[in-house]
């Protein structure tokens, strides 16, 4: 419990959000992060068709998407996400649902500028201009409605060819050895049995006795009681006067030498 809590606190200072909004975030310990990936300049990402707001970064050796607010990556079979593209990443728990509407083909596509036959004359954006618009570009359908992502002559696949194609991506996805070796690695660990946690003994505080006890027992036994003098007491014996003050003082008063002048 203690690790788990140590894990969302980290995944919190790294991300700057709140922990609701990283739900779909699994920080389960024993889930390595992908390496680090070079970038000489920032990574300028391209459109991609037939999809919503997909966005994917060309010029790499690996995959990293941007969808959503978020950059994504597959790595070793499971996927990561980051609100930067250099750094951040953290393990996410399912595969993204945008993935299995990119056409597996697309880096051959790229790099012969044709998508289905037809000219692909895509548009490379900044990383900052893709921050500063891409909520907007995806609320209005920019890249779809405008200008079909770049593709010339294009009308988009009918939805139910396209719902095909995504169940097809999928299966094909979940053949890969990676991502078979991955979901082994989770279950494994899901089955460990988990060590009880050990609780620190718990100090009851004393009851507050009940305040007639509480007076009872300051009260002195009853032969102390009489042995304390009446003044000390506050109260008057029956059957014993009380002296005046003058007569008091007298008999207090101690006792005068003799003059030796007077017997004389």
């Amino acid at each position: 419990m203690i690790k788990r809590l140590w894990g969302l606190l980290l995944m919190t200072l790294v991300f700057g959000g709140p922990i609701p909004a990283m739900a779909a975030v699994d920080v389960s310990i024993g889930i390595s992060l992908p390496p680090p990936i070079v970038f000489p300049a920032p990574p300028a990402v391209i459109p991609m068709p037939e999809t919503s707001g997909v966005y994917v970064a060309p010029d790499l050796a690996v995959d990293l998407f941007f969808w959503n607010g978020w950059w994504w990556r597959p790595w070793a079979g499971g996927w990561y996400r980051s609100r930067y593209y250099d750094r951040g990443w953290g393990y996410y728990a399912q595969v993204p649902r945008f993935y299995f509407d990119v056409d597996p083909g697309w880096r051959g596509y790229y790099r012969d500028h044709k998508w289905s036959g037809h000219r692909w004359d895509y548009q490379r954006i900044p990383p900052q201009q893709l921050q500063q618009n891409w909520k907007s570009w995806q609320t209005d359908r920019h890249w779809e409605r405008q200008g079909t992502w770049g593709v010339q002559n294009y009308q988009p696949r009918p939805q139910r060819q396209r719902q095909e194609l995504r169940e097809h991506r999928q299966q094909e996805y979940q053949q890969r050895p990676e991502v078979k070796q991955h979901q082994q690695q989770r279950q494994q660990q899901v089955q460990q049995p988990r060590q009880p946690e050990q609780r620190q003994p718990q100090f009851q505080q004393p009851r507050h006795q009940p305040q007639e006890r509480v007076q009872w027992q300051q009260r002195p036994p009853q032969g102390e009681q009489a042995r304390q003098h009446p003044e000390e007491r506050g109260q008057h014996q029956p059957g014993q006067e009380q002296r005046p003050q003058a007569e008091q003082a007298q008999h207090y008063r101690p006792h005068e030498k003799e003059n030796p002048k007077e017997g004389r």
